[in-house]
């Protein structure tokens, strides 16, 4: 049986993340891949709402929130209200954050070496397909494109069945 769209993403990501969050714990690192966005959002610029972190590294608010939960009780950044409005959390690299960086430089300069030697071993360059997709669907969401199929299905049926 193929797998789905969704089903060989998720794997992708199983193997991507799985490898890279065993070569970070045989370094000793207590780190996620997960982290990285956040990390380096952060490296550029901080303290960072979570919105700012979210559009520095192109994901989602919801997914910086959930991470930056992660990364408190892991104690690699801490947030404090906002001092223009409290409602706003301001999000900080912790000293133990701050130390970790040069560590994970590394890491990030080899990971993506390893990424340009995969994509040489692909077909086709992974990356700019990626960014094509999420191109795609940011000016076509998905799920219009799942209500349009339905249609289409609907209609096909009821025409057979006037037949």
């Amino acid at each position: 049986m193929k797998q789905g769209l969704g089903t060989q993403l998720r794997h992708l990501i199983e193997l991507l993340d799985g490898s890279v969050g065993r070569i970070y714990d045989q370094a000793g690192l207590q780190y996620r891949p997960r982290y990285t966005p956040v990390m380096r959002a952060l490296r550029q610029s901080r303290p960072l709402t979570v919105g700012q972190i979210a559009e520095i590294a192109g994901i989602t608010q919801p997914a910086v929130t959930q991470t930056v939960g992660l990364m408190v009780k892991d104690g690699l950044v801490h947030s404090r209200p906002g001092l223009i409005d409290g409602r706003q959390s301001l999000i900080d690299l912790t000293p133990k954050g701050v130390r970790l960086l040069p560590k994970l430089e590394t890491f990030w300069e080899a990971t993506t070496l390893a990424a340009s030697e995969l994509e040489a071993d692909l077909p086709f360059p992974l990356a700019q397909t990626i960014e094509s997709a999420i191109r795609a669907l940011t000016e076509k969401p998905f799920e219009a494109r799942i209500g349009e199929a339905r249609e289409k299905l609907l209609e096909a049926s009821k025409s057979r069945s006037q037949r």
